[in-house]
């Protein structure tokens, strides 16, 4: 074990609670968290409260004397500690008839004194945290509940010995590439999805998760997957964050103690009948399987389906073999200017809203959905002189909303006959432009 870590144990969440020394810092940034982060807590100590353990995180302590009083700073984790003695408020000041309860009362005064922030920040975010928490504890929680969350929630404490070492160690977890990037975030939360299925089959789909080449992988999160989604919600889709993630979480359909919304029976019908069709002992002579049929902007299946989802889009869209045989497509592939900066942002838009067609309606009318979306794309050349991500990311939303078009038609047809707005006009010869591209817009406007 490094040097810098004095213990490292696995704590109960009511011995967390019961630590009289812990201690938020002064150094510490504010309490953050918004009422999604804390839903988000709250349903998962929900939805795993039939485990016999379920895991919350870890927390970076260090060991700090102060007035010959020892204290314990949180030096990472300090979120979800807040709030979890925010949830463990609420229970307590909720009249639950349990003497196990009252027993715990006597921790009030402690944990209002673990609360202490200084930002004005801080102070509006636990009130608000709190209202939302105090009125699910009353709707939704329960002693079994309650004896989960303190009995079997557990969290993972790693307790340093100065200062600077908690610093080092935080540094070396945090900003020198350790940090989880949003991607594996989502391989963590859909691993955990897949409780229902041999450890022989998890091992299987971490290893091909591994095998992927992770800067591929984060390019299709980050320019096709991400903004396919957010863009034709109308949404701004500029960078994937980590409070972007929950566009990638959907249906949790494995489980058989939960029950599902109405309109989740149609996947939770394909998910079964693919995997029955797959299974199926005909499979043994005519050896043809059967891909899920996902959908950019459907639900995710939660767990196996999202790796097989992610698996399935990068083998699908490979730039090296997408389209190389139609004419448009060769142009934007060689000309002169394709690798400045802002041509690549507008190659980024076309080819989104190209795989968002074809993942709808495959190579239906092909020639001339290629033809109209370079159109209404490259036009964009034609009118700024330079290009950023946030110059496409208006021009989608704001303007001739092709990603609303495709999602919301019936045919391909409906795509096929949308109005591109000609831009021409607007062009001018200080724009510097390549002649090919230029020549190719204009003569479309002019029908040639």
């Amino acid at each position: 074990m490094s040097e810098i870590v004095e213990r490292v144990n696995i704590i109960k969440v009511q011995e967390l609670l019961e630590i009289i020394n812990l201690k938020i810092p002064e150094y510490q940034r504010p309490y953050k968290w918004t009422i999604k982060n804390v839903n988000q807590l709250i349903d998962d100590i929900l939805y795993f409260k039939n485990k016999n353990a379920y895991r919350l995180g870890t927390i970076v302590l260090h060991k700090d004397q102060i007035d010959n009083f020892n204290y314990l700073n949180i030096v990472d984790g300090q979120q979800r500690t807040t709030t979890l003695f925010l949830i463990f408020l609420a229970v307590m000041n909720h009249k639950f008839e349990d003497k196990d309860i009252e027993k715990l009362k006597s921790e009030k005064i402690n944990i209002n004194s673990k609360l202490s922030y200084t930002s004005s920040i801080s102070h509006f975010n636990i009130q608000q945290n709190y209202q939302e928490i105090l009125r699910r504890v009353k709707n939704e929680f329960d002693m079994h509940i309650i004896d989960f969350l303190l009995e079997k929630c557990e969290i993972v404490i790693v307790q340093l010995t100065h200062i600077s070492e908690a610093f080092q160690f935080f540094d070396s977890q945090n900003a020198r590439g350790k940090d989880l990037v949003p991607h594996d975030l989502l391989k963590a939360f859909h691993l955990r999805e897949m409780f229902d299925y041999s450890e022989e089959i998890k091992t299987y789909v971490v290893k091909t998760w591994e095998n992927i080449n992770q800067p591929e992988l984060a390019k299709l999160f980050n320019d096709r997957l991400f903004r396919i989604r957010n863009w034709s919600k109308g949404n701004s889709a500029k960078y994937f964050t980590k409070n972007d993630v929950d566009l990638f979480k959907g249906l949790s359909i494995n489980s058989k103690t939960k029950s599902l919304e109405p309109y989740a029976k149609l996947y939770q019908i394909a998910n079964i009948f693919v995997d029955n069709y797959n299974n199926n002992s005909d499979r043994l002579v005519d050896f043809t399987l059967m891909s899920y049929p996902f959908q950019l902007d459907l639900p995710i299946l939660n767990g196996r389906r999202f790796f097989e989802m992610i698996t399935y889009y990068i083998n699908k869209y490979d730039n090296k073999k997408f389209l190389t045989e139609n004419k448009t497509i060769q142009l934007i592939n060689d000309y002169s200017q394709k690798n400045r900066t802002g041509d690549k942002y507008i190659r980024m838009l076309f080819d989104c809203a190209l795989i968002f067609y074809i993942d709808k309606f495959g190579q239906q009318d092909i020639e001339k959905i290629v033809e109209k979306l370079f159109i209404w794309a490259y036009s964009l050349r034609l009118i700024k002189q330079a290009v950023y991500l946030e110059t496409i990311d208006n021009y989608v939303i704001r303007e001739t909303q092709v990603f609303k078009i495709i999602r919301d038609a019936n045919s391909s047809k409906d795509v096929v006959n949308m109005k591109v707005d000609n831009l021409v006009s607007q062009f001018s010869e200080d724009i510097k432009i390549d002649e090919k591209i230029k020549e190719k817009i204009i003569g479309y406007f002019n029908g040639k």
